[in-house]
């Protein structure tokens, strides 16, 4: 119902709307005072009736909710309708009453249609008395409305004596509306059960009160009987003093409504445009100012056309009618009635309106001989065949001339929407033409949803369903301007009232002139007519006064001159008045001006800008009514917003419909307030996860290696390599060979023409992806009765839950394990679209990545830092399984592929293939862990350590346990190590030696990755937070020594320990094992160098060959060295530590209070034991190179030849880790000339090209038996405490090259020999066999080399010619 602004008038009485009961006494009441309150009464009881008719449609709406929306033409009803406790379930029973309705229940002899219900029925009479007693009251209610407004409405028709839109639209609009809801009302009523509720209502009524009915039981039958079908009654109510009248209006409107559906006219003449159509320099438009604020009302319009010609179906032969009617059938096919219930407007013209003009077509025939007879059964035979013709024209036409006419409407709120925020001040002037902008896109849209899946029966009655798009993007366009218009008015609130009150003030002092004109001044004016007009006139000379004095922020209260000008139009509309609107007109022609009518009229309007704009904006732009269509609003809202022409940031006004839901609530059904609220509330919900759900789509889009990662690809160096190659072999570059050979894309190949498109669409989704950000950001809160929705949030939580998803996505262990290089590379992707997010959004978004990647990198309190019980376990589900990855995959190495670790290039790799990688892939590197490092920072580091403390724990465990378990045998070993047949008995007695290599192997293999992992951290922590980890650093040099540690200092030096700032690493890490085991400080663990020293007879040597390449051995038994220095070195100082606390206790227990002293002492002895223990742990890693070579040399036989090279090599880089163990120590047990011949030969087979074997000479001269340290460049590098000199020791191809090519030719002298002159330090000559075909097998030299000496030792050390001494370049 449009109010026009009635709804205010129940204040201008001093009391709320009254019942139906006193509204007759109220309307018909001929006893009052003055003729001012008679009218005022008059147009009151109008609006009291249109509330009431909302109020009873609401509450049959309801009734038909509960029954689940019966079909009362077929009389088939649903399960839940018997269900719904209204009715009896005793359907046959019922129905049988309701076919035979009028008929008394009492003459049906129901006994016999079925005796058993008949007796449930008398039974449960009072039960069912109950339920059906509300809704008989509505049907009486119903009944009495029906008396009412007749009675207003043919009082109004006799005495109002014009009701035409450009002189009366105050009244004009108050009685279409009452007449249009009188009708809607009857035609909802039909849709519920009447005849079953008041037959089966009486009849209950008389088995309770011993065989009397209802007291209105015959004037409800009556009622209902004469509507049915309700068109029937209505026509008959309206046939012969109403229809005339709305054939008056309808004529009336016809001017307005043709323009209203002609969008070209609408377009060409700018009846929607801000400035002028024809001076585009008039930024103002008055070219119509009164016809665009008409089409405000299109809408009330075309459902009075509708509905008038229905119920008065004589009027088509009027006049007009015929053309007007025509025009709104054929572009619409239903009629609402109410909410979201309708008629088939086309069903209902042809059932009820054609029988009416074959009747005028008949009455014209049998009166031929009449003047005009002919041209009436034309005429009549004209309509009837134009309304034939626009059932099918609506049919087929109706949804293409509705989506012009939305593409129109588009276009020209668009312009509007981008004028006025150009030129605000332009709003106030326009704004009755915003007010008809909206209201004709509100038209549209509602009518969009309201035929959407209707089935529409063609005139041969096969139904057909409206194709009705569900992807129309022009419905969120429309949805979004309107919103935009709205928040224009709304931001410009204050510059309309003030334009408002300018208009006004204008508009008292041209009223004011006019009734001192003479023509008014000539009318015998009524006394209460004359004092309104003063009074009207003294309302509006006050409104400067309150412009000047009063602040927009308080309220300006207009409606008393608005009582005033409708009382006035209602005494000048009345035909008993001695000067009416006619004279009023007439009296100002001879000014030239405008009459008072016309101002007063247009006053009405600009004051409810004043004090009711939010009404106005209300009254034309609520949605509402799509509450009722929230499914298919959403479905339409999914389709059309990312759709191929959708715009995501049009989703503001699709949640901003919600606010406009509550409207629906009615007084007299006020538990429908719980409900709409609760179902906006789930629209909200279910819209905004839509709009999330798109929103993570359009970064996801962007995020894919369609998106951005198609613009990051790059050749990797290997495909670089074949392109050339390729290239060079083809000769040209474009050739057909090398396009057919070559599959790869070069850098740039998306700027070719042929693959824009992936571009476009990447243009296309970032434009979307930054409107959407905008256009949230800028949306106000939703408001719900207590229930605020902020948009903001939504996008900050789903952002965040969207990266959280893509982390443990991309570290999904049930899909193959990404790297962590990998991994950076994606999140890295992935936060560049979140930071482009970021620019467009009033929020820190990258506070939110920061806190996600650390709850998922923090699986509990960090070891050395955090008290053990401050928080639980929160997170780590992404860092638990990329640390539970690299345990089992590059540590433990459960799944066999033989990973080995090359210090060279300090990478581990496996030996085959690992989950359908390849043979020597790289599965961890100092690059992949600087990005782990990075990715998941010290907490994801610490995580890793305490893995690996766990499972060093286990090992180091499993070592104790051997040593405890061989203690016999090792102590014979200990005291016959020289005695040959004594040492090998006591060596066979060691049991278990394979599974001791292997945990010492594994301990060494997890002490080189903790080693890599500690590097990692360096380097990355020094690069971003220099000054903790220089902190850190230094304190770990700089920190007082003390046996044993303070708690303090230790957790600080486990700390830097962790996180690699501390140069000593593997014995520190090993110390707080053996200290946590217990075990260690033992005197049996002096024993520890003979158990190492027995695993120099395991079969692991045997396999074991060293590559210069990777400077390890093939498998990883260079590892071992890293385990014994560590052991050996922990195990000596937990020793000490063991001492240091006995002699403290036993200090405390002699009682001794001189504190200095003692801790004078304490200094000293720690000075003295640390020195101890250096030279106890010289001493144990000397005897275990003594020992070792020992053994080593005496197990060589001519039939076991090759695991000696393997374990020669490997004392070397045990000498070179160990900071405890000089060269010197070796030397003196296998010469410095036997290594580097060894080495020279793996280099000669290894590097052809570098190593050009010519002629060989001899260079005498003496080797140098003191300990030189390697240099880089040479056969070794001094492993000093270095952090990144821990695995420099390892030799490596690279090194050896650089050598060769910085000396290559450097010695002149030698020129006759290439070899000699290319290579310093490198003797090509020797003892060993160097011929070409034993290259291989290059043990076998040394053996035959040696086979002339005695001992094997001694053998070995009487080779003394041939290589040249180690150079220190």
């Amino acid at each position: 119902m449009e109010d026009f602004g009635y709804s205010q008038h129940y204040d201008y009485m001093g009391s709320s709307s009254p019942s139906w009961k006193e509204t007759g006494t109220a309307a018909s009441s001929s006893n009052q005072d003055s003729k001012i309150s008679q009218k005022l009464h008059q147009i009151d009881a109008v609006l009291q009736l249109c509330d009431l008719a909302e109020g009873l449609m609401t509450k049959l709406y309801k009734f038909r909710q509960i029954l689940d929306n019966p079909d009362m033409g077929s009389y088939q009803f649903s399960e839940l309708f018997w269900k719904a406790g209204v009715f009896p379930e005793l359907p046959k029973l019922c129905m049988h009453m309701a076919k035979k309705f009028p008929e008394h229940p009492s003459k049906l002899q129901l006994e016999k249609v079925d005796k058993m219900a008949y007796d449930q029925f008398r039974d449960g009479a009072e039960s069912s008395l109950f339920a059906m007693d509300p809704w008989v009251m509505v049907l009486l209610d119903l009944m009495k409305f029906r008396e009412q407004a007749v009675k207003v409405i043919l009082e109004l028709c006799s005495t109002v004596i014009t009701l035409q839109p450009n002189q009366n639209p105050l009244i004009l609009h108050g009685f279409m509306n009452l007449f249009c809801l009188y009708v809607r009302l009857h035609l909802l009523s039909a849709k519920v059960p009447r005849k079953m509720l008041l037959q089966t209502y009486n009849l209950t009524h008389t088995f309770l009160k011993n065989g009397r009915d209802y007291e209105f039981y015959h004037r409800l039958v009556q009622y209902v009987d004469s509507y049915d079908p309700p068109l029937k009654g209505l026509q008959e109510d309206f046939n012969l003093v109403i229809s005339p009248r709305v054939g008056e209006i309808l004529e009336g409107i016809a001017p307005t409504l043709l323009l209203g559906v002609d969008y070209q006219k609408l377009r060409n003449e700018g009846f929607l445009s801000p400035f002028h159509p024809r001076y585009p320099d008039k930024l103002t438009n008055s070219a119509h100012p009164a016809r665009a604020q008409d089409l405000a009302f299109m809408d009330s319009y075309q459902n009075w056309v509708l509905i008038g010609y229905l119920v008065c179906p004589n009027e088509l032969l009027r006049g007009s009618g015929m053309d007007i009617a025509v025009a709104m059938l054929r572009d619409t096919l239903v009629l609402p009635l109410f909410r979201d219930e309708f008629v088939l407007v086309h069903d209902e013209y042809q059932l009820h309106v054609l029988p009416k003009i074959d009747e005028s077509k008949r009455t014209a025939k049998a009166g031929r001989k009449q003047k005009d007879a002919d041209q009436e059964y034309n005429l009549a035979k004209q309509v009837k065949k134009m309304i034939c013709d626009s059932h099918e024209l609506a049919v087929s036409r109706a949804e293409t001339n509705h989506r012009e006419r939305r593409t129109f409407l588009r276009q020209e709120l668009s312009r509007m929407v981008l004028f006025f925020s150009d030129q605000p001040s332009l709003v106030a002037p326009n704004i009755q033409m915003v007010f008809s902008a909206l209201s004709m896109a509100r038209t549209e849209v509602i009518w969009y949803f309201t035929h959407v899946g209707v089935l529409a029966g063609k005139p041969k009655g096969r139904l057909v369903p409206v194709e009705i798009e569900a992807t129309d993007p022009s419905i969120g366009f429309l949805l979004s301007s309107m919103d935009k218009l709205q928040g224009l008015i709304q931001k410009y609130v204050s510059a309309v009232r003030g334009y408002a009150l300018g208009y006004l003030a204008g508009a008292g002092e041209r009223i004011k002139l006019l009734l001192s004109s003479p023509g008014m001044v000539a009318l015998d004016y009524e006394p209460p007519l004359q004092d309104i007009l003063n009074s009207v006139s003294r309302h509006l000379e006050k409104l400067p006064k309150f412009h000047m004095e009063t602040n927009f922020s308080d309220a300006i209260n207009l409606s008393g001159f608005r009582k005033e000008w409708i009382s006035l139009m209602m005494l000048a509309s009345s035909s008993r008045s001695t000067v009416n609107v006619r004279h009023l007109e007439k009296a100002a022609v001879p000014t030239g001006k405008e009459s008072i009518i016309s101002e007063g009229n247009a006053a009405y309007l600009w004051s409810r800008c004043v004090d009711d704009i939010e009404g106005q904006l209300s009254q034309h732009s609520s949605l509402k009514t799509l509450y009722f269509y929230r499914q298919h609003l959403k479905t339409v809202f999914r389709h059309t917003m990312f759709g191929p022409e959708g715009r995501p940031q049009h989703c503001c006004a699709w949640l901003r419909i919600a606010g406009s839901f509550v409207e629906n609530v009615h007084a007299a059904v006020p538990e429908e307030e719980k409900e709409i609220t609760e179902e906006s509330i789930s629209y909200v919900e279910s819209v905004l996860e839509s709009i999330m759900g798109g929103f993570e789509g359009l970064i996801n889009i962007l995020d894919s290696e369609g998106g951005f990662g198609s613009l990051e690809y790059k050749l990797s160096p290997d495909q670089a390599a074949i392109r050339l190659n390729q290239a060079a072999k083809s000769g040209n570059p474009s050739s057909k060979s090398l396009r057919s050979t070559l599959d790869l894309p070069l850098p740039g190949n998306e700027s070719e023409p042929a693959n824009r498109d992936a571009v476009k669409m990447l243009e296309a989704a970032v434009q979307r992806l930054t409107g959407l950000c905008t256009a949230l950001n800028d949306m106000e809160p939703i408001c719900l009765l207590g229930h605020v929705f902020i948009s903001q949030e939504y996008l900050r939580e789903h952002v965040l839950n969207n990266f959280k998803r893509r982390l443990l996505g991309v570290i999904n262990p049930e899909r193959e394990q990404q790297r962590p290089s990998q991994i950076e590379a994606l999140l890295l992707r992935h936060m560049q679209i979140v930071h482009l997010i970021e620019k467009h959004v009033s929020m820190d978004l990258k506070q939110g990545l920061r806190d996600t990647l650390l709850k998922e990198a923090f699986v509990g309190p960090m070891r050395d830092l955090h008290e053990a019980d401050i928080m639980e376990n929160v997170g780590g589900a992404a860092v638990s399984v990329v640390c539970n990855w690299y345990m089992d995959n590059v540590v433990k190495d459960v799944s066999g592929s033989a990973v080995v670790f090359n210090p060279s290039d300090k990478t581990f790799r496996s030996s085959k293939p690992l989950g359908g990688g390849n043979t020597g892939e790289i599965l961890a590197d100092l690059g992949e862990l600087k990005s782990f490092v990075r990715v998941f920072g010290p907490y994801g580091v610490d995580n890793l350590e305490n893995l690996l403390y766990e499972y060093l724990s286990v090992l180091v465990g499993c070592i104790d346990l051997a040593l405890r378990s061989n203690r016999d045998a090792l102590e014979t070993l200990a005291l016959n190590m020289h005695n040959q047949p004594e040492r090998s008995l006591a060596l066979k007695q060691v049991q278990d030696i394979e599974s001791l290599m292997a945990f010492s192997i594994q301990i060494g293999h997890a002490l080189s990755f903790r080693l890599l992992l500690a590097e990692a951290c360096a380097d990355v922590l020094g690069a971003t937070t220099p000054a903790v980890f220089s902190l850190l650093s230094d304190f770990s040099k700089y920190a007082p020594l003390s046996i044993p540690e303070k708690e303090e200092v230790l957790k600080l030096k486990m700390l830097a320990n962790r996180l690699g700032a501390s140069s000593q690493q593997d014995h520190i890490v090993l110390h707080s094992v053996l200290k946590k085991l217990g075990g260690a400080g033992d005197s049996m663990w002096i024993l520890l160098p003979y158990l190492f020293v027995s695993c120099m007879i395991s079969q692991v040597w045997s396999s074991s060959t060293y590559s210069i390449h990777t400077g390890g051995f093939n498998n990883n038994v260079h590892c071992l060295a890293r385990c014994i220095n560590a052991v050996m070195v922990a195990s000596e100082f937990i020793r000490l530590e063991r001492k240091e606390l006995q002699r403290q206790h036993s200090q405390k227990q002699l009682g001794r209070d001189d504190m200095e002293m003692e801790k004078l002492e304490s200094e000293a002895l720690t000075l003295e034991g640390i020195a101890a223990v250096e030279a106890n742990i010289k001493s144990s890693m000397k005897t275990y190179v003594q020992c070792s070579a020992v053994i080593v040399l005496d197990s060589w036989n001519e039939s076991n030849r090759s695991p000696l090279v393997a374990k020669l090599i490997f004392l070397e880089q045990l000498c070179a880790i160990s900071n405890y163990l000089p060269r010197s120590t070796l030397e003196s047990h296998v010469p410095y000339t036997v290594l580097r011949s060894i080495y020279q030969l793996y280099y000669e087979n290894a590097v052809p090209t570098l190593m050009l074997i010519g002629p060989t000479r001899r260079h005498g001269s003496t080797p140098t038996t003191s300990h030189a340290p390697l240099r880089s460049g040479s056969f070794a590098v001094d492993g000093g405490n270095d952090l990144n000199g821990g695995f420099s020791s390892f030799r490596s191809v690279p090194s050896i090259g650089a050598r060769h090519r910085k000396h290559g030719g450097a010695d002149k002298e030698h020129s006759n020999d290439r070899v000699g002159s290319g290579n310093h330090g490198v003797r090509l000559s020797g003892p060993l066999d160097y011929s070409g075909a034993r290259k291989v097998s290059f043990a076998e030299g040394i053996v035959s080399g040696l086979g002339l000496h005695g001992s094997p030792r001694e053998r070995v050390v009487s080779s003394r010619s041939g290589p040249l001494t180690y150079k220190d370049h």
